[in-house]
C-alpha cells in the first residue's frame, strides 16, 4: 500500500486569484455545457459512473482505517483506478464530511485530481434549501470560482422546486449540471415521490414535467442543465414516458441496492444515451488494488454498454 500513497500529489487547492481561469489546477469549468461534456465522457470512455464512497467498513476492508490518513490513502487508490476505467465519477460527500476539515481536504484533492485528468465530477451532496442558503451551497460548488468546484451536483427538490433556483442559475451560467432526485432507489421513497397531486399526477412525475420545461427555458431544443436522479430498482415508470425530460438521467443503485444492467436497460428503453448508470459498493468490493477496481469497473461498463447501445 505504501507504493500507492502520494501517486497524486497533495498540494492545497490553487484560488482563482493565483491561477489563471481554465488553466490546470484551476478548477474553472469548461464552456461546454455539462450535458454536452457528460455524453462525450461516456462515448469516449466508458458509460458509467463510478461511485467513490469511502465508508469506515471499507476503509477497514481495505487495510487503511477509518482515519483521516486512511482517506488520504483511499483517495490515492481511487483516482488511479478512476482515471484508467471512466469519464465520470461520484463521490458522496457525506463519507468524506465525516472526517473533518481534514476530510473535506481530501475530497477537494480528489476532486481536483480528477478534473486535472478530465474525468468529470458528479458530488453527489443532496443539498436544497431556500434562498441565500441555496445561493451560498452553488457558490460552494458550482463555476470557477467555487471554493470546491465540481462539474454537476445532486440537490434535494423537496423545499420546492422553484427554491432551487439559485442551484439551477448558476448551474446553467456557469456550464455545470445538477441532478434532481426524483426517484430514489430506496424504497423508503416510495411513500413520498409516489404521493399523487390532487390533478392525479405522481410527485415523480410532476418533477419530471418541471425538469423538462427549466430545460427547454434554458436551453431550447438542446439537452438541458438540469437531470434528474431517477433509480431503476423500482422498474420503469408505468404512467409517463421519461424520454419527454429533454435531460440526463442518473441511475443509481446499480449492483449493491439490488439494480441490475438488465433494470437500467428496462428503466430506460426509451432514452438509453442519456443515462448515466452508477455503482459504488459493488464496485469497491474489488479494491485496494487500483488495478483490480479499473478491471471490474471495466467489466461492469462494457455490459452496460451492450444493453444501452441507442
Amino acid at each position: 500500500m505504501t507504493g500507492i500513497v502520494g501517486s497524486v500529489p497533495r498540494t492545497p487547492t490553487p484560488t482563482p486569484d493565483t491561477v489563471p481561469a481554465g488553466a490546470p489546477g484551476s478548477g474553472a469549468l469548461a464552456v461546454a455545457p455539462f450535458a454536452d461534456r457528460a455524453l462525450e465522457a461516456l462515448t469516449r470512455r466508458r458509460p458509467l459512473v463510478l461511485g467513490l464512497d469511502p465508508s469506515g467498513d471499507l476503509l477497514f476492508e481495505w487495510g487503511l482505517g477509518d482515519t483521516p490518513d486512511g482517506l488520504e490513502r483511499f483517495v490515492d487508490i481511487a483516482v488511479a483506478a478512476a482515471v484508467a476505467a471512466v469519464g465520470i465519477v461520484k463521490p458522496q460527500a457525506a463519507f468524506y464530511e465525516r472526517h473533518g476539515w481534514r476530510g473535506m481536504r481530501s475530497l477537494a484533492r480528489l476532486i481536483e485530481a480528477c478534473r486535472d485528468e478530465e474525468v468529470l465530477v458528479l458530488l453527489d451532496a443532496k443539498r436544497g434549501d431556500v434562498g441565500s442558503t441555496n445561493e451560498a451551497y452553488a457558490e460552494a460548488y458550482l463555476g470557477a470560482g467555487a471554493a470546491i468546484p465540481v462539474d454537476a451536483i445532486t440537490i434535494t427538490p423537496y423545499l420546492g422546486l422553484a427554491a432551487m433556483q439559485p442551484i439551477l442559475d448558476r448551474a446553467a451560467t456557469n456550464g455545470a449540471g445538477v441532478f434532481i432526485v426524483t426517484r430514489s432507489s430506496n424504497t423508503e421513497g416510495r411513500a413520498i415521490q409516489g404521493a399523487r397531486h390532487a390533478g392525479a399526477t405522481t410527485v415523480e412525475h410532476q418533477l419530471v414535467i418541471d425538469i423538462a420545461a427549466e430545460n427547454e427555458r434554458m436551453a431550447p431544443g438542446r439537452i438541458g442543465p438540469v437531470g434528474a436522479v431517477f433509480g431503476p430498482t423500482h422498474g420503469p415508470p408505468t404512467e409517463f414516458d421519461l424520454a419527454t425530460m429533454n435531460g440526463l438521467f442518473l441511475a443509481p443503485g446499480v449492483g449493491a441496492q439490488g439494480a441490475t444492467p438488465g433494470d437500467v436497460a428496462r428503466c430506460f428503453a426509451s432514452c438509453p444515451g442519456r443515462v448515466l448508470p452508477s455503482a459504488s459498493r459493488s464496485l469497491l468490493a474489488a479494491g485496494p488494488d487500483p488495478s483490480r477496481l479499473a478491471d471490474a469497473t471495466r467489466s461492469l461498463a462494457s455490459e452496460l454498454r451492450g444493453l444501452l447501445a441507442p
